[in-house]
């Protein structure tokens, strides 16, 4: 999963107006990539045309389980706030998805070779998750020939933003190979990548085995 700018719009208070002002917090690049691993279940339909070997067709596929994850990063800038004032801001910022519900719609081709079926496929995404991003900027603002009491001024924010069963959407591709077992019964072997491009860019790699019937 790639992580996410996460307080570049939900921080908002006059003191991180003057940090933003000063120090660009907004665009500190925070944020990486984390990998996680989870499980699901699901299932396909879709209709196929055959030219000799050669297969083509349309497929809906849908799963559901419990993909994502989170990531956490943290930065630590000094700066002129001027006025004689220095400050030190620490920027920690949290982004995690949680996808239930992830389904596709692709186009597939396929080549016939005996019993094995090998074909390449692609489509759109559409899924529902959780998306929750935190933003916590603090520090200090230091002037040592400041008035007592103004020599040190600390300024803690915090903010955080919910989506809950959000729809996001991407697109996805991948291969794989059915193999005929006996009359319409085929065995499913595949490979799927899916990237879905919202709030926060997130790659879902999937293998699936399953079992097919063939009207």
């Amino acid at each position: 999963m790639a992580g996410d700018r996460v307080g570049r719009p939900i921080v908002s208070a006059p003191r991180n107006a003057a940090i933003e002002a000063l120090g660009g917090t907004a665009e500190w690049p925070l944020g990486g990539k984390v990998s996680v691993h989870g499980n699901g279940i699901g299932g396909f339909v879709g209709y196929n045309s055959q030219w000799e070997d050669v297969v083509l067709g349309v497929e809906f596929n849908y799963a559901h389980g419990n993909f994502g994850g989170s990531e956490t990063d943290s930065m630590s800038r000094f700066f002129n706030a001027g006025g004689g004032y220095t400050d030190s801001v620490t920027y920690q910022s949290v982004a995690s998805m949680k996808i239930s519900d992830m389904a596709t719609l692709r186009a597939r081709a396929g080549y016939a070779w005996g019993v094995f079926l090998p074909y390449l496929f692609g489509g759109v995404a559409l899924g529902q998750a959780d998306i929750i991003r935190t933003a916590h900027i603090f520090g200090d603002q230091v002037n040592p020939n400041a008035a007592p009491g103004f020599t040190d001024v600390p300024f803690d924010l915090l903010a955080t933003d919910a989506k809950n069963s959000h729809l996001i959407y991407g697109y996805s591709g991948g291969l794989g190979v059915d193999v005929m077992l006996i009359s319409c019964l085929f065995l499913r072997a595949e490979w799927e990548y899916v990237r879905f491009t919202d709030s926060i860019d997130t790659n879902v790699n999937t293998v699936k085995v399953g079992l097919g019937y063939k009207f």
